[in-house]
């Protein structure tokens, strides 16, 4: 297994360089200029030759890529054209909330999808089957930034004053604050080293902060801001799910030895779990996996419908500033994200089927 991890993470190394490349050629196509997006009708010819010239954006495409790669292999981004910052600094201060926003979404869309799709296959043409595909289909057709809206309008303001009222946006209630854990511990540590750059992470995962600091009020504030974007955001990826594991659960529910566990006078749970669900993981854990690139994406309009502030809102923004190093380094950040879950997915294959080798 070591060989097999060994070769894909090098064979991912063209994947993420060629993510690199046509992202950096399309960040460049999109019309407009970094220069006019920043200084409006302020951007005279002289202007922008002076700030091409200070950014680096007046040299040979080519040569403007060689030195972002050569940066990058540093773990340097550069630095924001807009809020002149370090885009590795803006990663550890707005990633956290990407990742908190995607794993609720995935923990929703796989806890209610696997158990929607083992249901209508262990009762296929039934009225919960048929509920359960036609729920998938408008899951699947729903529109991210119309459900988001019709969240925050029907939690917001139909439900206002309500036991049922949720927050339409925001990470956190205006007064509540997320006190770092390193603050409230007293723990010391010098700016600008990796330690700090690791605890700076880790405090804005405001769940996890609120729990290890032992924040009641917060962590339950920022769970009830979390729940209407986790569940737009879940929607598709749900509804696949429950496609994926009906389908594949009736594949394998149809095979000879599940007959024979039936004739054997197994219970029915005995014979849909330890011998169905068992046996249809793989496909299921593959599209869960899959679902990944998709909860990323999304959170694009997700978090700019509810007014986060992670990656996907960053990132438009950045798109619609013709912010180059922060598109460049957030894209490269998903697409090396998106290939260590797929390598994490394949792995598991060997775990949940013994007769799997990876050599």
């Amino acid at each position: 297994m070591t060989q097999y991890t060994i070769r894909r993470l090098i064979a991912a190394i063209p994947v993420i360089v060629g993510v690199l490349i046509v992202t950096f050629v399309l960040a460049r196509a999109i019309p407009g200029e970094p220069c006019t997006a920043m200084f409006g009708e302020k951007a005279t010819p002289e202007v922008c030759e002076k700030f091409n010239r200070d950014k680096g954006l007046d040299k040979p495409i080519a040569t403007q890529f060689l030195i972002f790669a050569k940066d990058m292999l540093r773990g340097d981004f550069g630095d924001s054209i807009r809020f002149k910052r370090s885009v590795s600094q803006i990663l550890i201060e707005r990633l956290p909330q990407t990742m908190e926003l995607g794993m609720a979404a995935l923990l929703i869309a796989v806890t209610v999808g696997i158990p929607l799709g083992i249901i209508s296959a262990t009762r296929r043409n039934s009225p919960a089957d048929v509920a359960t595909m036609i729920g998938a289909n408008i899951g699947v057709s729903m529109p991210v930034f119309w459900l988001g809206l019709m969240l925050a309008y029907v939690f917001a303001l139909l439900l206002k004053d309500t036991p049922f009222q949720l927050p339409p946006s925001g990470r956190l209630s205006a007064g509540v604050n997320s006190i770092p854990f390193y603050e409230v511990y007293n723990l010391q540590f010098t700016a600008g080293t990796f330690k700090a750059s690791l605890f700076t992470f880790l405090s804005n995962f405001y769940i996890f902060n609120s729990i290890i600091t032992a924040n009641w009020t917060v962590l339950t504030d920022s769970i009830r801001h979390l729940i209407l974007p986790a569940i737009a955001l879940a929607t598709i990826p749900l509804a696949i799910i429950a496609r994926m594991t009906r389908s594949s659960m009736l594949e394998v529910l149809g095979q000879d030895y599940v007959r024979t566990a039936k004739a054997k006078g197994l219970k029915q749970r005995q014979v849909v779990m330890k011998h169905g669900f068992r046996n249809a993981l793989l496909p299921i854990v593959t599209i869960v996996g899959l679902q990944l690139g998709l909860v990323l994406s999304g959170a694009i309009l997700t978090e700019t419908i509810f007014g986060l502030s992670g990656v996907g809102r960053s990132l438009y923004e950045a798109i619609t500033a013709r912010d180059y190093p922060i598109i460049q380094g957030f894209v490269v950040v998903i697409a090396v994200g998106y290939v260590l879950v797929n390598l994490i997915v394949d792995l598991s294959y060997a775990i949940l089927d013994p007769r799997i080798h990876l050599d």
